[in-house]
């Protein structure tokens, strides 16, 4: 199956109710409009039995979900073909019953609250968690102010059809320091040697979420031919709309790097109105404790966060960097050829958990609409390229719509081997 060029993806019907799916034994019965010879080679995945052949279950919520006319309003592109459409809401829709599970029971996400394996690179050592086998691997790079556990029901999906690695950026989690500054060419670099040392040879497909896109695109354009393709889950997208506010954030940070060095308790950062206060050591992630974690791994995350000044001077640094990155990606352009690239969006960039009780206003709609706009542009990269849209989650999708971003993952694996 060949993705063409610079298409983006919507669907024109929308699903079940929210969080709903449907199970692969009513795959004949509501197959819907998307029919696909490759229907059984999507659904087999390991304990989930394949769909009749021939029939793809309706995408529901967890495939591309955009209105039609706002998609080609926004972006201006042709229709995604059916071919691919079908395929992510295939894989989508079969893996959906397991990965509801995990969410549920957070089963298994202990492995995050102690290190994997710690490899040398580039002067620090970085905590590298890689699990399943096969080839491509994949490689995942989280946010800023996160780590390896945001892919905690992610990646053991994906290491379910081949290698799948997450890990700490240097500074974060049970990484140690790295050098400064921490622009995202340190970070590519450090990510490079790390896989190399532990012996996990390209190429790889690269998963990026939020800041953790513009380190897998700088990793691209440092290493192109070790780039199998690449993944942007709600990458960040640069310029002054993404970055009103840093100087408050950095402001905040230093604060609470400065109570954890010296012992003192941590001081409450400011919340919206209505909203109970928080610690510095709440603001990781999308808040802690997070519900989906079991509480060994909430418990070991709150632990790093009100105890480890590295992980401050790191995102610190980081936010800092985030121009200079932006520059280095404007001024080294590369190409991955015909090697796939999927943009994953959503219209609810920087929103870090829904709530349907706060409709967006114009001028929030607005800015979400630049967003899409410049994710777009992504996809001049390769002539293999798609973007595709769900308007069911916050800016984390690897928490609210994980098998849209397993499907997607699935997909490209596919198309790389």
């Amino acid at each position: 199956m060949a993705m063409s060029s610079r298409r983006t993806g919507t669907t024109g019907e929308r699903g079940d109710a929210r969080g709903m799916g449907i199970g692969v034994e009513e795959c004949g019965q509501r197959a819907g409009p998307y029919v696909s010879s490759f229907a059984r080679a999507a659904c087999t995945v390991q304990h989930l039995a394949p769909c009749s052949q021939g029939a793809i279950p309706r995408a529901g919520n967890i495939s591309p979900v955009f209105p039609v006319s706002q998609a080609r309003r926004l972006l201006r592109k042709p229709l995604l073909e059916l071919t691919m459409k079908a395929l992510v809401a295939a894989v989508s829709a079969c893996l959906l019953l397991g990965v509801q599970g995990a969410a549920r029971a957070a089963a298994g996400d202990e492995v995050y609250a102690r290190p994997g394996q710690l490899v040398a690179a580039d002067g620090t050592r970085l905590n590298l968690y890689c699990t399943g086998r096969g080839s491509p691997a994949v490689v995942f790079d989280s946010g800023w102010e996160d780590w390896a556990p945001v892919w905690a029901i992610v990646q053991p999906e994906v290491a379910k059809f081949t290698r799948a690695c997450s890990y700490d950026r240097a500074g974060a989690g049970f990484s140690d320091a790295g050098r400064m500054p921490r622009t995202s060419v340190r970070i590519a670099d450090e990510l490079h040697s790390a896989l190399h040392q532990a012996g996990i040879r390209g190429p790889y497909i690269l998963i990026g979420h939020a800041f953790g896109g513009d380190n897998v695109r700088t990793f691209a354009a440092r290493y192109t031919s070790e780039a199998a393709g690449l993944v942007l889950v709600e990458a960040d997208v640069g310029g002054p709309g993404e970055h009103r506010g840093d100087a408050q954030r950095i402001a905040e940070l230093r604060k609470c790097r400065d109570a954890v060095a010296e012992g003192k308790p941590l001081p409450p950062l400011p919340t919206r109105p209505g909203r109970p206060p928080r610690s510095c050591a709440q603001q990781f992630f999308r808040g802690l404790p997070e519900a989906m974690w079991s509480p060994e791994l909430n418990a070991k995350l709150l632990e790093l966060a009100q105890t480890k000044v590295a992980m401050y001077d790191a995102y610190i640094s980081e936010m800092e960097q985030m121009p200079t990155d932006e520059t280095y990606l404007q001024q080294h352009r590369y190409s991955l050829g015909s090697r796939p690239i999927l943009v994953l969006s959503t219209g609810n960039h920087g929103v870090h958990t829904l709530d349907p009780a706060r409709p967006k206003s114009t001028e929030q709609q607005k800015y979400q609409e630049q967003v899409a706009r410049a994710q777009a542009g992504w996809l001049e990269l390769s002539s293999n390229s798609k973007q595709l849209f769900t308007d069911q989650s916050s800016e984390y999708i690897p928490f609210d719509e994980p098998s849209f971003v397993i499907g997607a993952i699935r997909a490209e694996y596919d198309e790389s081997r």
